[in-house]
């Protein structure tokens, strides 16, 4: 019973917060601005970092490139044929796509090449082969588009096609016929699908050629070998495999980070001047308050009691509310300023939505962050003044 919770105490407790509404007030805010800082910071990175992993493991296993002088140039299509001679290789694809850049909107956009008949490399594209016909599509001069390009495309009225400029500086009408949705918003948002003719035609491709080949390996062990083999094979070309796209993605994710680690210390940096303002004593006021209330009769353990509903009410609303902002701000505002410090302010994209991504963790991480660390530097000080003579404390 004696551990039961005195109503009566956090009756006196909110009204000890309201007659020093001032300062806690001061202090509501601020504890609730450093929570909703942290709290961003952690809900974005864990969007973007899950974003970019999802999109690396839907990538191909290896991608072979041709250069020439240090540029990425097309490739033959026969040396798919090559690779495939390679024991361990299970297939070998010509890719045809490029980059559009749509200068009304400032933005590029993917053009990849389908062909109906081909075993498609991703798990998406295998999907909208077997949702649309690219061999009817080339016939009707149609093209399947990402979200995040039938945004801009709308918004620039291009509602039911779109021109292509051909490098001969001729116009290539192609009609929008649906909208490709990947698992993920990296994979398919800036990505326009359409036949491969229709491809080649846009970027005066020859039929022979393509711009990579990807490769899949039938254990994923071998990868490194069958590289190095193909590298042997073919000494002009760039060898990339998707061990290589996670360490680069997670190199540009590392850099990225150390911006919002300066963010994190900032907000730490300045929560902790506040419970070092608060541990370095009592205001007079405070001390004043404890010593009436140990003459009239309070015991030690009820005035800490007191002290401690008094930092768990203003701390835990201020987290409570902070997180809800944080999450408000990150996936309905969709982070404005704080995400482009990770994607960047360039206008050669297509915008994209951070996926939601709920990790209870997180929540028990900003709160053993904030409140209980409040809580102790409330208490700690109370406890000093409490265990005091009367008569000092009130002097």
């Amino acid at each position: 019973m004696k551990n039961r919770i005195n109503r009566y105490l956090i009756e006196f407790a909110i009204n000890s917060i309201l007659r020093a509404k001032g300062k806690n007030i001061f202090i509501f805010v601020l504890f609730t601005l450093l929570t909703t800082l942290l709290m961003s910071i952690f809900l974005i990175t864990n969007s973007i970092k899950y974003e970019l992993q999802t999109t690396v493991d839907a990538l191909p296993q290896i991608i072979v490139q041709k250069l020439k002088a240090g540029r990425h140039y097309d490739i033959d299509n026969s040396v798919a044929d090559e690779i495939l001679t390679i024991a361990g290789v299970e297939q070998a694809t010509p890719r045809v796509w490029g980059y559009y850049y749509f200068a009304n909107a400032g933005v590029n956009f993917s053009i990849v090449g389908i062909d109906q008949y081909e075993e498609q490399y991703t798990k998406a594209l295998s999907q909208v082969v077997e949702k649309f016909d690219f061999e009817k599509l080339h016939k009707e001069k149609s093209m399947i588009v990402g979200e995040g390009v039938q945004k801009v495309l709308t918004k620039n009225y291009y509602n039911d096609y779109f021109n292509f400029i051909k490098p001969d500086g001729n116009l290539k009408k192609i009609y929008l016929a649906g909208v490709f949705k990947g698992d993920t918003q990296l994979e398919s948002n800036d990505i326009i699908l359409m036949s491969k003719e229709d491809v080649r035609e846009i970027f005066d491709m020859p039929k022979d050629k393509a711009t990579d080949i990807v490769v899949k390996v039938a254990n994923p062990k071998e990868i490194p070998t069958i590289a190095s083999k193909i590298k042997l094979l073919y000494p002009d070309t760039r060898i990339i495999t998707n061990n290589d796209l996670k360490v680069s993605y997670q190199n540009i994710f590392d850099y990225k980070s150390g911006v919002f680690l300066a963010l994190f210390v900032v907000a730490i940096f300045t929560f902790f001047m506040i419970i070092y303002d608060k541990t370095s004593g009592l205001s007079s006021e405070e001390k004043r308050e404890i010593g009436i209330l140990k003459a009239v009769g309070w015991r030690v353990d009820d005035i800490l009691k007191e002290k401690f509903y008094e930092a768990f009410i203003i701390s835990f609303f201020a987290y409570l509310i902070g997180v809800l902002i944080a999450f408000w701000y990150v996936y309905i505002l969709k982070a404005p300023i704080l995400r482009d410090i990770f994607v960047g302010y360039s206008q050669l994209k297509t915008t994209f939505e951070l996926p939601f991504v709920f990790d209870i963790q997180l929540l028990f991480l900003v709160f053993f962050l904030s409140v209980p660390i409040y809580l102790a530097a409330t208490i700690i000080p109370s406890w000093r003044t409490a265990t005091l003579d009367v008569d000092e404390v009130i002097r």
